[in-house]
């Protein structure tokens, strides 16, 4: 891979205002530290890797902990912000939008604002809200407002309802496990068939869905036999995009190209909650260990991303 040529559809940014005041509105209660981050650094990170261009988001807990109108308003200060760095930056940098959920009416405002105001390249939802997943029926008028924007949906897990295993902080074990409980929620409640014309990114190469996805749509059809079929099912599960933030490697990336549409798989880094290292190493292991062709590692890289996107294409 040459210097800029990948496109990193899973990496974040930590506003300074947001990170110096997430303590007093609830803090991160996965057990992460929020990472020291300046956008020189990100920068920086992205040369080393060969990455063209960042679509930033903001990373659980998002603003889940701010109340009200200041849910509204530190969502608002985020997207202003990163809509100041894809400004200065337009080759470098793109921006999935804060929405300030649970505050459904607040989210479908703040999307006309992201799309109409700022341009932005799509939105970032959270696998859970307080417990409730995505594919539950207090967010149709959302999902009514993105399906309308054609919108790109970049979902990153937050933290289940379960209390953090001692010393396994929940981005190692809880994250794929919600990101996996949110998809089939999604699933069995029909929000891909629903919204067609939403184009939803999973993290981490979607958990667990590629390897247990047969058992999700056999069990499911056997509790309800009257409903979608295996087959269409199956079909849901592969509409999704799956990103390779800290999923890269031959195990995953077995049952990854066996199971997702091979022009549906984006790449990931996961910087800055990742690591520096452990960034790097996966994109190493991306490049050297996951058995791909030249042809499937330059559409991981870049190709799948420029389609998805048009701006960057």
């Amino acid at each position: 891979m040459s210097a800029h040529e990948r496109i990193d559809v899973h990496t974040h940014l930590v506003p300074p205002f947001w990170g110096e005041s997430l303590a007093q509105h609830g803090g991160d209660p996965s057990g992460w530290t929020v990472p020291q981050w300046t956008p020189d650094d990100h920068l920086t990170f992205m040369d080393a890797n060969g990455i063209a261009t960042s679509v930033l988001s903001l990373t659980a807990p998002s603003v889940a902990g701010w109340e009200g109108t200041a849910r509204r308003e530190m969502a608002r200060r985020v997207n202003d912000y990163t809509g100041g760095l894809v400004r200065e930056r337009p080759d470098r940098f793109g921006n999935f939008a804060t929405l300030p959920l649970p505050d459904v009416d607040g989210a479908v405002a703040e999307v006309d604002y992201a799309f109409d105001q700022l341009r932005v390249d799509g939105v970032v939802l959270l696998s859970n809200y307080d417990g409730v997943y995505l594919g539950d029926d207090r967010y149709a008028p959302l999902w009514e407002a993105l399906d309308r924007r054609r919108a790109v949906v970049f979902i990153h897990p937050g933290h289940p309802l379960l209390p953090v295993l001692p010393e396994v902080p929940g981005p190692m074990v809880d994250y794929p496990f919600d990101t996996t409980r949110n998809a089939v929620h999604m699933v069995v409640h029909g929000i891909t068939e629903r919204y067609p014309n939403v184009r939803i990114i999973l993290s981490h190469a979607g958990g667990f869905v590629p390897y247990a996805a047969l058992r999700f749509c056999q069990v499911q059809t056997a509790l309800n036999p009257a409903g979608p079929t295996e087959d269409e099912l199956l079909a849901r599960f592969r509409s999704f995009y799956w990103d390779t933030a800290l999923s890269s490697g031959e195990y995953a990336f077995g049952a990854l190209t066996r199971f997702a549409d091979p022009a549906k798989i984006l790449y990931g880094s996961d910087f800055p909650y990742a690591p520096t290292p452990v960034a790097t190493r996966f994109t190493e292991i991306l490049d050297t260990q996951s058995g791909l062709t030249a042809e499937q590692s330059r559409a991981i890289d870049s190709a799948n991303a420029r389609a998805l996107f048009p701006r960057l294409g």
